[in-house]
């Protein structure tokens, strides 16, 4: 009985952890949605769910048409937040700051005297549940957050294939993982 217990503990300690995640990610988007000198964009699993089946649709026996359809139906939402009108400095380490560090992978670290960008990922059981990219200048601020169910060559061929924002910077950068 004790074993069962201390087994529905862990398990629930569990979950909220990733709970706890999700919501700080989400507080700190939700801090910044009503004020008007930011962008904001949410793109639903709907709607990342119709876009993928209408390029499969429509591939017409384009084999990458096709498979670029399956991995855009793999997209669970995009989240976006940027402002041209502010110092992102302050952000862009309020953001990093509301992440449980140990959950995420840095792929990328691009740091300069007036900005930083990092690509991260969060990874369960082998494949890729969150792409973030966050980055912060002197003028500006951006945070765009991707979840789904990725491998590396997914996000690969997406940085290759698609306008998805942030993916022309993942393109640019080192597709390797380091630890965060």
């Amino acid at each position: 009985m004790k074993k069962i217990f201390t087994l529905a503990l862990l398990v629930l300690g569990l979950g909220i952890q990733a709970f706890a995640q999700d919501d700080a990610i989400q507080r700190f988007f939700s801090k910044y949605m009503e004020d008007d000198r930011f962008s904001r964009v949410y793109i639903s699993p709907k709607m990342m769910q119709m876009a993928g089946g209408f390029l499969k649709n429509n591939a017409d026996g384009d084999a990458d048409a096709e498979q670029l359809g399956a991995l855009i139906g793999k997209i669970k939402g995009i989240r976006i937040l940027s402002s041209e009108e502010m110092n992102g400095k302050p952000l862009y380490t309020e953001a990093l700051g509301t992440l449980t560090r140990n959950k995420y992978e840095e792929l990328m670290d691009v740091q300069d005297k007036s900005s930083s960008l990092k690509f991260m990922i969060r990874e369960e059981g082998g494949l890729i549940r969150e792409l973030m990219m966050v980055s912060g200048s002197t003028t500006s601020f951006s945070l765009i957050s991707m979840l789904g169910t990725f491998t590396y060559n997914d996000l690969n061929m997406l940085a290759e294939k698609t306008n998805i924002p942030g993916m022309e910077q993942y393109n640019k950068g080192s597709k390797t993982k380091n630890r965060f």
